[in-house]
């Protein structure tokens, strides 16, 4: 039986996601409460891996076994084994042909960016932060011109395991809601680093050190050298995949955090 479980995390707390002979990642802590249900080892496959202190609203998983159990025991009860910072949010049967990652047709990310004087205390860890002024309509311009098919070498980070640098954005957003700046990108997948680039890139543009014009150059040139430096992970969202409805998959997105913004 093939189980898809939907669950969200604070990356502060974990070392990212994929497991690691040392511990200490979501995926390493999910398999060992799905071990204590399931009575035996099992293992996970994710739909988007996240780097140490990045979040997830939305992470779909799924994985494969031989024992039955009602669908409680995959969200409260492993809840009950999981540490504090992530949760299964819900599980759902699903055919032996789906695949976490390789039937996802897109994933979206969301960067949380405090813009104020004054260093975040309360949202420590939970958003980017930004001292300086920035112009936000600059920004929106050069977001603009990530959207379409593009080789995004330039905000590709040099271990990045990809098979080809070119991805089709469709969404690539910021708006501000007080003191934040958010930051949307919705594309057919995603390169490692790719929004946090994206995102130095746009702070770069926001403070007037350069042109919106320099996205446009950027993605011409195809050197991640001459870009701006990656942003912290802090404010980083995977706000999950997009699957074909009759997939039939809950999608909750990131409704707390969208709650907070209105």
């Amino acid at each position: 039986m093939r189980i898809a479980l939907g669950l969200e995390y604070f990356g502060h707390r974990f070392r990212g996601w994929q497991s690691q002979a040392s511990g200490g990642t979501v995926q390493d802590a999910l398999e060992t409460a799905l071990a204590q249900i399931a009575a035996g080892p099992v293992a996970t496959l994710c739909a988007g891996r996240t780097d140490a202190g990045v979040h997830a609203t939305q992470q779909v998983v799924h994985f494969d076994v031989s024992v039955e159990r009602p669908l409680t025991a995959w969200v409260r009860g492993v809840n009950t084994h999981l540490p504090d910072g992530v949760a299964v949010r819900w599980a759902q049967p699903v055919d032996d042909e789906f695949h976490a990652r390789f039937s996802a047709r897109g994933r979206r990310y969301r960067y949380l960016l405090l813009n104020r004087p004054q260093r975040p205390g309360l949202w420590q860890g939970r958003v980017g932060w930004y001292h300086g002024e920035l112009d936000l309509g600059a920004m929106q311009v050069a977001a603009a011109r990530f959207i379409g098919e593009h080789d995004f070498s330039a905000f590709r980070a040099a271990e990045c395991q990809a098979k080809s640098p070119i991805k089709t954005m469709s969404q690539a957003t910021v708006r501000r809601c007080g003191p934040l700046l958010v930051f949307d990108f919705a594309a057919s997948a995603f390169l490692h680093h790719m929004v946090r680039n994206l995102v130095g890139t746009l702070v770069h543009i926001g403070k007037g050190a350069q042109p919106a014009s320099w996205a446009d150059e950027l993605l011409q040139m195809q050197d991640r050298k001459l870009a701006a430096p990656t942003f912290a992970p802090d404010g980083l969202y995977f706000r999950g995949p997009v699957y074909e409805a009759h997939w039939q998959l809950p999608d909750p997105a990131d409704d707390l955090i969208d709650a907070f913004l209105l």
